[in-house]
């Protein structure tokens, strides 16, 4: 009998232990990072992500987050939507969507890349997912009529839902040689910790518009 009720206590015990647990987990912010190498990391080692940065920069300022890596190396605006729907898991509460880059090496005409991206914050919105926007802009050797277009997709798209913008995701970094790969394309590890300090306020806004506490 002493160890029938033994047994049940350490089971009402357990099941408050676990109960406490998933409470603790259920009061972490969870970040998606989604996007394409610029996001995945591509040529860094390991810890020296953006996403990895990040969560690092967002808990020392007292956060209780996590941010996980959903970049793909050489992803489109088009890829980035047809993966939305898996890469993104119930539970997310903001996800920095990062997509275009691709885009706009290959060409690819402004418009395509509004409408997928327009499609992607549909979706998230449906799912009452917050979003921070993070743009891209066009290089200047595509043309005026193209670059004018593709940049303004961004803006466009961030007051039609109402999400917050970081106009560019690589400000701070684009134009300075030491801050990037041997590429002149992505970041190096120190480009990444700019982006970080750059976009940090942004993300640390959109996370108390999305109910995130600290």
């Amino acid at each position: 009998m002493a160890f029938k009720h033994t047994l049940a206590a350490a089971l009402v015990l357990f099941a408050a232990i676990s109960s406490a647990i998933s409470s603790a987990r259920a009061e972490t912010f969870t970040i998606v990072g989604y996007g394409d190498s610029l996001m995945a990391g591509f040529g860094l080692g390991p810890g020296e992500g953006f996403t990895d940065r990040l969560q690092a920069a967002l808990r020392a300022r007292g956060h209780d987050v996590t941010v996980a890596n959903a970049g793909v190396s050489g992803d489109t605006t088009s890829g980035g939507l047809a993966r939305l729907d898996w890469s993104v898991p119930d539970g997310t509460q903001l996800v920095i969507l990062e997509l275009g880059a691709n885009d706009m090496l290959r060409g690819v005409s402004p418009g395509i890349t509004e409408k997928n991206l327009d499609e992607m914050l549909a979706r998230l919105k449906q799912r009452k997912i917050a979003v921070l926007l993070a743009g891209m802009r066009a290089a200047p050797n595509l043309g005026a009529d193209y670059q004018n277009a593709f940049d303004a997709i961004y803006p466009k798209l961030a007051a039609k839902y109402g999400v917050p913008l970081y106009p560019f995701f690589l400000d701070g970094v684009a134009g300075h040689a030491g801050l990037r790969l041997e590429d002149g394309l992505h970041p190096n590890a120190k480009g990444v910790e700019m982006m970080v300090v750059r976009i940090l306020p942004t993300v640390e806004k959109a996370i108390a518009g999305a109910g995130g506490a600290s």
